[in-house]
Formats: structure tokens, C-alpha cells, sequence
């Protein structure tokens, strides 16, 4: 299919490339660009970026959100990402391009906005029929009473069927399958006590739960919106992953470029790739030479040299030279979309997860049913009056109803994610604190994790000044990330740069010039003449002098040291699994006296060790930040990912640490403890609750007063008991 140019290339134009035919007479729209930033992190990066952006020729608008570390650009449609992206990185901003498509099914959201207008539809109803009810209490009688019930009733149907609709689901949910949750007693009992309540009015009688009934879906409201405050969007890792694919390739036919989307290439098409291009697909490479950034895949912080023959994959990034590459793998067979399929499958497996208020509602909420049906039972057997009867049956489902035990997590979890919030911890996940009070094995990555991902230049000194200007001045001309090490410590010290004529970069090797009659080199070991060395080095080679090195290495993110030395005083057992080297995972595992380490591991080893830890019966925090830790991070029992990790790292894992201090995590796996202890305090507050208020319900002394009452009491007594951990 190389050999001739297939019909969607037919036109020449780049945004007519996939265009129909009959469509070429339609003005082009204009282009959706989706960029990550991992580095911003303030409101002066937001404005920066921005100002950046729009100021470039063709760009229409672009806003930046900072939580999602993403900029939405709308622009020209001649346009492109790979335009983007030197103009922020010029501004000193790492930037990727993201698929818009991709992401346009994870953006809409709309579960927090939802939740929240069924509170206050809750809310506003529930003060109403309040209001209605004190009248009752104070002694309001026959047809003033009842005209008091039927507002009351026309108030509260409407509002509980519109309030209370998730809960109406997901219990519907449960019983459809045979099975019981939280949610069935809840429904059960709104039912009830409507029902109940009609009868009650209908027959001009006494008491009437409108107003129970909807403090209940209050309340229970208030719980879900807690916890869904306590987590970011859920979205899907393996979905963010897919979106991180380059959406278009510079496809080769007959010499000539053409511009196409990445879904129209096949296998064995040429395909170009420029510097700083991302690859769209796995293949080999047949032409040019350069260095390849495989950190976001396998965690080497050093480019490897790509010449012809060199086997690549799909989000490699290409840095200094054009390369033409074979496509062997398109689309869903890439290694880019095999990881996505490795993380699907840890995700699916995390899910299984069993939260305290699913084992609490396991035995709860059959308990409750039981007690009210013996209830009904006994007063008809007693009374032979099936309105007494279903009266109290109905007091005992609303008394007992899980109110207090609907909060009794969410309200733990919002105080227990504050706290770590200030701490620089943002708590993604549910059921996140209840796992990582379990952890008792701790996996770090190395480059970005434990490291800060950069190499560092650690002697300068040792060499002289004329030999660090000419270096200076070599570096200058690269953009290789050791010779912007270099060039940045060079001018740090000091240093001015010599002048060095015809300097030129050779992909791949290194940069070259004159410097007063004598050609220079600074690169790899084996163009400059030098020996190979296990420490990651730049040579710098004068006419026919002795090559000289200099060495880096990557540098500790702060509290790295301590994390690890505090994780291991609280019993924990610490693993570094990394993808660079053996050499320099030796070495870090060395410096911060970490004893079981891994090199060289492929993102699908490092998601099976953990997986094997977990089978041995581990719970396994796994702290990483690139796209070879995802599908670990996402096998894991409990997960953290920095902030300056990728998209789909961040969204795979349950913990987001929002500083570079890595310390809080240790401080994390303590609060955890402790608000899970919290959690079991809740349910016993709730236990004894019900120990109190069930006799009084039973023994048909739970008039709608009391029920309110008690149901306000209890969820009052579980928010006070979370906010302890504040």
C-alpha cells in the first residue's frame, strides 16, 4: 500500500488530507489542539502560558487549566501541535500533544453539578415541610392538620422523586442482580414512610414522615457529595493513555511528505519523523541518525543513539535528527496500546476492592429489613391493625436507616483529604485511605521519582578554564539534555563561552567546530575517541589531546532520602524498580540504602512484579511518574504519582503529590491509619445509635419528631468525630 498514493492523500493541502472528495468545496474548521503541560504549577505559569500561545500567529484562543495541567488551544486550521510546542518550550514549559478526540469522552462531567442540585432541591424542600411540621407539633388539629400534610405531600413527592433518583438506581441495580447495598434499606425506607404518610393523610391521621423523608435524602446527599469531593474526575487511565498517540504522521510516498491522520497508516509505510516528533508508530528505522528520549517509556535517562536498523516504538521522542522509520505496528498493536490493555486489565482488577461501607452495608442492610419486617409482624399480631402496624414498621426503617453511616466515610475522608491537601497530597481515589492504611511494601520508580529526571554535571571543577569555555561553547549548540546540563552549570560558574567557529551538530553523536586551528568535538565516548564509561558522561576531545569526561548524575528530588529512611523505621518494605541502567540504579539504590532493587525492567515487568508481591499477599504502594509505571501504578494496591508526572500516570494513580518533596508520603501512610480508625469509630457511634433508637422505633415510640431528631443527631455526632483528624 506504499507504492501508490491511497485515495484520503489525494489533495495536497494538509487539512483536505482526509477530506471526501465531494467535500473539498467546504471552508476548512478550525483546528482542536490539546497540549499536557506537567511542569506548570501556579497561576504566573497559567498567564505565561497563555500569553505564549495566543501570541502566536493563527492561534484564536487558548485557556490552561491547571488541575488537569492542560492547555485547549483553538486555532487556524494550517495550524499544528508540533508548532506549539518549541514556542513553550522556548518559555521554558514542557509540553506534549494530547488526541482532543481522545479526551472530549473523559471531559464531560457532570456527576458533581448533578449531586448538587439534588441537594438543594433536598435541602429547600426539606426546610419547607419543616416548617409545615413545627405547626403540627405545636398542636395544629383536623382540617387545619391535614391541609398542612396535603402541602406537605406536595412539596415532598416531587422533590424526593427528583432528589433521591441515585439512590432509586443504584438500589435498583443491586436487587436486579440479587444482591443488597447501602441503598436498598434507604429506598425502602423513603418508600415507606411516603406511603405510609399518604395513608396517614388520606385517613386524617396524627403523625405524617413527609419531613423525615426528606431530612433522610438530605442528608445521604450531603454524604455522597462529600466523598465525591474528596476525589478528582475518575477517569480512565487507560483512556488518557490512548490520547497521549500522536493524532498525525508525515507519511512518505514517491519522497514527497504528506500530512495524514496516524488511523490511515499501515504497516510498511515510510514514515518521517523530525526532531523533537513524537513516533506514531512501532517500526524500524532505515534512515538518518540521532538520539532517542525513551525516559516517558522505559525510564532511561539517557538518549540512545538511533541509527538504521534500530528498532523503535510508539511515544519515543526523536531529539536531534530527521529519521525515516518502517511502520512494523499501527494503531491498537502498538506498545503504546499494549500498555493501554495492561492497564485496562489492573484497573478492572483494583475495582474489585471492598470498602469498609460495602462490608458494613453486607450485613447492615439485610439486618435492618429483618428487623422491620418482624416489627410489621409482631404489632399485627398484637394489634390486628395493619395501619399501627405499617406505621411502625415504617418508623423502624427510617430510624434505623444509614444516615450516620452514610457519612461516617465521606465525612473521614473529606477531613483526612484536607489535611493532606495542605500537606501537598491530593486524594483521587474513594476507597484511597482505606488502602494505603494497609500498605506494608512500598515500589519507587527511579528517573522522576525518587530522581528529579535531569542530569546534573558533577565536575566541573576538575577541568580548566580554557577546556570548560570551548565546552561552553559546543553545548550552547545542542540541545541534548547533557549539553544543556552542561551549558546551564557552565554559565552558573561563571563561564564565558570561547569563540568556536563552524560549529555544526551531528544527530546522534555530538556537536563540533574550530577552535583556533584545532577541530573539536563534544559528544558521545566513541566520536570523540574516548573509552566507553558506566558513568553517563560527555567527552570533549581538543585536536589530538586526551578526551575529557564530564560526568552527571541524576539528581535527588528532595526528601527522597528521608521518605525511604522513614518508610523503613514504620516496618514498611522498600523496592526500587526502574527501566534505566544497572549502573545507575546500583548507584541510587546505594545513596538512599535501599537493599531490593531492579534494572532495565519493561513497563510489562514492573506491572508483573507488583502483581506477583500482591499475590504473595502484599499491600503494595507503587510512587512512579512516567508511561512505563503505568500499568503498575494502576496494578498496585494503592498508588501515588507526582505532579509533574504524564497524564496517564497521574489519572492511573489514587494519590496525586503536588510538591517535589517527596516527605508527605510517609506522613500520608499515618493519616491514612488514622482515619481509618476514624471510619470504625463512625460505624460504632452508628451501632450504638441504633442500639438506642431501634427499642424506642420497635416499642412504637418513634414519632416523626423523635425520627428526625435522631437521624440529625447521629450524622451531627459522625461529622464531629471526623473533623477530630483536622
Amino acid at each position: 500500500m506504499t507504492a501508490e498514493l491511497r485515495p484520503p492523500f489525494a489533495a495536497a493541502c494538509p487539512g483536505c488530507l482526509a477530506a471526501p472528495q465531494d467535500m473539498a468545496e467546504m471552508p476548512p474548521q478550525d483546528a482542536q489542539i490539546a497540549l499536557s503541560l506537567p511542569t506548570i504549577h501556579c497561576q504566573a505559569c497559567i498567564s505565561s502560558v497563555e500569553r505564549e500561545l495566543n501570541a502566536y500567529p493563527g492561534v484564536q484562543s487558548a485557556r490552561v487549566n491547571l488541575t488537569l495541567k492542560r492547555a485547549m488551544v483553538e486555532a487556524e486550521p494550517n495550524v499544528t501541535a508540533t508548532e506549539l510546542i518549541p514556542v513553550l518550550e522556548n518559555a521554558g514549559y514542557e509540553a506534549y500533544e494530547l488526541d482532543a478526540g481522545a479526551l472530549s469522552a473523559t471531559q464531560n462531567d457532570k456527576a458533581g453539578r448533578d449531586l448538587l442540585m439534588r441537594l438543594a432541591v433536598a435541602g429547600f424542600a426539606s426546610m419547607n415541610v419543616m416548617l409545615l411540621s413545627v405547626s403540627v407539633w405545636s398542636g395544629a388539629e383536623n382540617a387545619t392538620r391535614d391541609m398542612f400534610h396535603w402541602i406537605s405531600a406536595a412539596i415532598a413527592l416531587p422533590a424526593i422523586a427528583f432528589s433521591a433518583k441515585p439512590f432509586f438506581e443504584n438500589a435498583w441495580s443491586a436487587l436486579r442482580v440479587r444482591r443488597l447495598n447501602m441503598d436498598v434499606p434507604i429506598v425502602l425506607a423513603i418508600v415507606l414512610a411516603l406511603v405510609t404518610s399518604l395513608w396517614e393523610t388520606s385517613l386524617s391521621g396524627e403523625h405524617a414522615y413527609f419531613d423525615a423523608a426528606l431530612a433522610l435524602t438530605f442528608f445521604l446527599l450531603a454524604g455522597r457529595y462529600l466523598d465525591y469531593r474528596t476525589r478528582a474526575v475518575a477517569r480512565s487511565a487507560a483512556e488518557e493513555l490512548a490520547a497521549l498517540e500522536v493524532p498525525r504522521a508525515l507519511l512518505l510516498q514517491d519522497g514527497i511528505e504528506y500530512e495524514v491522520s496516524v488511523a490511515h497508516l499501515a504497516v510498511g509505510d515510510l514514515i518521517r519523523v523530525r526532531p523533537g516528533g513524537r513516533m506514531p508508530v512501532d517500526g524500524e528505522i532505515l534512515e538518518g541518525r540521532s538520539e532517542l528520549d525513551r525516559s516517558l517509556l522505559t525510564g532511561e535517562t539517557v538518549p540512545v543513539f538511533a541509527e538504521p536498523g534500530l528498532k523503535v516504538s510508539a511515544g519515543e521522542v526523536n531529539l536531534t535528527g530527521p529519521l525515516t522509520v518502517k511502520a512494523s505496528a499501527v494503531g491498537q498493536d502498538t506498545s503504546l496500546h499494549r500498555m493501554a490493555d495492561l492497564v485496562a486489565i489492573a484497573e478492572s482488577g483494583r475495582s474489585r476492592y471492598t470498602s469498609l461501607a460495602d462490608s458494613a452495608a453486607k450485613l447492615y442492610a439485610p439486618g435492618v429489613h429483618i428487623l422491620s419486617a418482624l416489627s410489621f409482624l409482631g404489632w399485627f399480631l398484637y394489634s390486628g391493625d395493619v395501619r399501627v402496624a405499617l406505621n411502625i414498621a415504617a418508623a423502624v426503617l427510617i430510624i434505623t436507616c444509614p444516615c450516620a453511616l452514610g457519612l461516617a466515610v465521606p465525612a473521614v475522608t473529606t477531613a483526612a483529604s484536607g489535611r493532606l491537601f495542605r500537606r501537598g497530597m491530593l486524594i483521587k481515589h474513594a476507597t484511597a485511605l482505606e488502602r494505603l492504611a494497609q500498605v506494608d511494601t512500598v515500589v519507587f520508580d527511579k528517573t522522576g521519582t525518587l530522581t528529579a529526571g535531569a542530569p546534573v554535571l558533577v565536575n566541573l571543577g576538575d577541568h580548566a578554564q580554557a577546556d570548560l569555555e570551548v565546552a561552553l561553547a559546543l553545548a550552547e549548540a545542542s540541545s541534548h539534555p547533557l549539553s544543556v546540563s552542561l551549558a546551564t552549570a557552565a554559565r552558573e560558574a561563571g563561564i564565558k563561552a570561547a569563540t568556536v567557529s563552524d560549529i555544526t551538530e551531528v544527530p546522534g553523536f555530538g556537536t563540533q567546530g574550530q577552535w583556533r586551528g584545532l577541530p573539536v568535538r563534544l559528544g558521545r565516548a566513541a566520536w570523540t575517541g574516548a573509552p566507553e564509561s558506566k558513568q553517563t558522561s560527555a567527552w570533549l576531545a581538543v585536536g589530538d589531546q586526551k578526551p575529557l569526561a564530564f560526568r552527571f548524575t541524576d539528581a535527588l528530588r528532595p526528601g527522597a532520602e528521608d521518605v525511604v529512611n522513614q518508610l523503613k523505621v514504620a516496618g514498611k518494605e522498600v523496592f526500587l524498580i526502574s527501566g534505566d541502567t544497572t549502573a545507575a540504579v546500583e548507584d541510587l539504590a546505594g545513596r538512599l540504602g535501599i537493599s531490593k532493587w531492579v534494572a532495565e525492567a519493561l513497563p510489562e515487568d514492573k506491572a508483573r512484579r507488583v502483581q506477583a508481591m500482591t499475590e504473595q499477599g502484599r499491600h503494595v504502594l507503587m510512587v512512579g511518574d512516567g508511561l512505563n509505571d503505568t500499568a503498575a501504578l494502576a496494578a498496585a494496591h494503592v498508588s501515588i504519582s507526582p505532579a509533574s508526572a504524564l497524564d496517564a500516570a497521574r489519572v492511573a494513580s489514587d494519590i496525586v503529590l503536588l510538591g517535589n518533596d517527596l516527605t508527605p508520603i510517609a506522613d500520608s501512610c499515618d493519616i491514612a491509619i488514622r482515619a481509618t480508625k476514624r471510619i470504625r469509630e463512625n460505624f460504632q457511634i452508628a451501632t450504638v445509635y441504633n442500639v438506642i433508637a431501634v427499642p424506642l422505633a420497635v416499642a412504637g415510640l418513634a414519632t416523626p419528631l423523635i425520627a428526625a431528631l435522631a437521624m440529625s443527631l447521629s450524622s451531627i455526632t459522625v461529622s464531629l468525630n471526623a473533623l477530630r483528624l483536622r
